[in-house]
């Protein structure tokens, strides 16, 4: 695990930071980082933050058994050895090529946010995602997701344009090496000429839903190529977890994550589920034609959600939505909406490792746009440098907005995964 880094190392993961937010998500962070630019990885966590008030109240009303974090990331380079797939997962950091710089630094901070180094990356990583998830109560489960490759529009996959895959196999049997704790999601690109069998075979291997980066995989969710794949998904019963807005833990065509690219999708009778509720960046508004005027993603994503065929299609995952580049109005706009117009259609997920990102979040500045309680800074950020993941979860429990805060089922979202084929939320 990390406990310490040299100075070298140092300077040269904070001169790459810019490629994990963007510069210009940098500019909107006040008194940035105020918890530090590294996690210290301390454990265990303590007894007294372990049973701390805000801990005990974050969990009050909850039913454990029925909370599921709906967005959880496994990351791996592919050396697990012959324990588990050989080809279960890997970063590709552009070595030798402009990106490079940027991109090593990336992989390092999520390493580091998850709390290992080499070597056995991959096993510590899991290791490390357990011993998180096992500080919850009994019955709190992960959904842990896999990602495939890159592929170009003949099917083929394309090792250049790659920035990180985790396997189908890999995902599920990190999965089945705890099903007390996790579950999992697949990753299946809709151009590959397998798609359908492929999306049957995880579905027989206990897959609950099937993830998607748009922009980092070179997905076109509007795309005639994607009609077979939507189609298998509403047999078998599927939702798609997407990403949509602007991306930037992975680089990529930002133009496929615009969510109006989504209707084709709801229109074939996919439960969709989006990530981030498209909080970040601009996209074309799609509705005037393919040169629309350019519109905040989130007030695409509302349109969506606006549209009463979609009533029981469509859906918002809160994962890395208290980011300091995100947490601005849309935050408010969830906040307001998650008890009223949009009950039973937001599910959270914490992104993690991401919250272990330490410059990515700010817990005081959530205080100071009066969204947290103040008496709540300290605490959470201490519970944070033992476990982002409970520091995630907690947070967003103590959220308010006015008088409007997050209800017990934007938590509670085991449901969702648990439906039968061809079911619409009602």
């Amino acid at each position: 695990m990390i406990g310490t880094m040299d100075s070298k190392r140092r300077r040269f993961l904070a001169a790459g930071l810019a490629g994990i937010a963007g510069a210009a998500a940098l500019g909107a962070w006040r008194g940035w980082p105020d918890e530090g630019f590294f996690n210290p990885c301390r454990a265990p966590l303590p007894p007294e933050l372990a049973q701390h008030p805000l801990v005990r109240e974050a969990w009050a009303g909850l039913d454990a058994t029925r909370v599921w974090d709906a967005h959880a990331h496994l990351l791996g380079v592919g050396d697990a050895g012959a324990a588990l797939p050989s080809d279960g997962a890997g970063f590709n950091d552009g070595d030798g090529t402009l990106r490079w710089p940027i991109a090593a630094a990336q992989r390092a901070f999520f390493l580091n946010a998850a709390c290992v180094n080499a070597p056995g990356i991959d096993a510590a990583y899991a290791a490390r995602l357990r011993a998180q998830v096992d500080a919850m109560p009994p019955g709190y489960k992960l959904l842990l997701l896999a990602l495939d490759r890159w592929h170009d529009e003949a099917g083929q996959a394309r090792a250049d344009h790659t920035h990180a895959w985790v396997g189908n196999d890999y995902c599920a049997a990190i999965a089945k090496s705890a099903p007390a704790r996790f579950e999992w999601a697949a990753s299946v690109h809709p151009y590959r000429n397998d798609a359908p069998a492929e999306l049957a075979r995880v579905h027989a291997l206990g897959a609950r839903a099937v993830k998607w980066i748009p922009s980092a995989q070179g997905i076109d969710p509007a795309s005639p190529q994607c009609d077979r794949f939507y189609e298998t998904l509403v047999r078998l019963g599927l939702p798609l977890i997407t990403h949509a807005g602007t991306e930037r833990a992975a680089p990529g065509d930002d133009a496929l994550g615009n969510p109006l690219r989504l209707r084709r999708a709801l229109d074939h009778d996919v439960r969709v589920l989006v990530a981030h509720c498209a909080s970040m960046g601009k996209g074309r508004d799609l509705d005037t034609g393919p040169d629309g005027p350019w519109v905040d993603n989130f007030s695409l994503f509302e349109r969506l959600m606006g549209q009463p065929p979609y009533a029981g299609l469509l859906f918002g995952d809160l994962s890395a939505m208290t980011q300091s580049a995100r947490a601005g109005a849309p935050l408010r706009r969830v906040l307001e909406r998650a008890d009223n117009d949009w009950k039973g259609r937001l599910l959270n997920g914490s992104d993690y490792p991401l919250p272990g990102i330490m410059p990515l979040y700010s817990t005081r500045a959530l205080a100071a746009d009066g969204l947290l309680p103040a008496s709540a800074v300290e605490p959470l950020a201490t519970i944070r440098q033992y476990n982002p993941m409970l520091y995630d979860f907690v947070l967003k429990r103590h959220l308010r907005a006015g008088i409007r805060s997050l209800p017990a089922g934007v938590f509670e979202t085991r449901e969702f995964f648990s439906r039968a084929a061809g079911s619409k939320v009602s």
